[in-house]
């Protein structure tokens, strides 16, 4: 089992910065590639960012591509999501989720996640 829990969302004004931290435990957390969800009021949840299990490779979503930075420490067993330049449909709840990989693969697919994070709001004015 991998426990996960996210901290860092808020409220902000469009245009602003917040940064999101996922906390892993209880496997080998450089066994994991890594990725972060997003799920507004009323829509499916959707792929935002993944990190592979090195930090070697990231792969983003085209809506946060340019704006959004994922990285990961794996001394520390955590993951974040730098976020800039926040848009108002940046509004969600945000997920960190974990995959047991082998290689350096980057999973985008949320049905390829084993373990979730409680998930923490991310809200954006205009």
């Amino acid at each position: 089992q991998v426990q996960l829990v996210e901290t860092g969302g808020g409220l902000v004004q469009a245009g602003g910065s917040l940064r999101l931290s996922c906390a892993a435990s209880g496997r080998t957390f450089s066994n994991y590639a890594m990725g972060w969800f997003r799920q507004a009021p009323r829509k499916e949840r959707e792929f935002v960012a993944a990190i592979s299990r090195s930090g070697g490779r990231t792969y983003y979503a085209d809506s946060v591509k340019g704006r959004f930075t994922i990285s990961r420490d794996n001394a520390k067993n955590t993951v974040s999501l730098q976020m800039n330049s926040l848009k108002p449909e940046d509004t969600a709840v945000y997920y960190c989720a974990a995959d047991r990989t082998y290689n350096d693969y980057i999973p985008a697919s949320a049905s390829e996640y084993n373990y979730w994070g409680q998930g923490t709001q991310v809200t954006v004015s205009s």
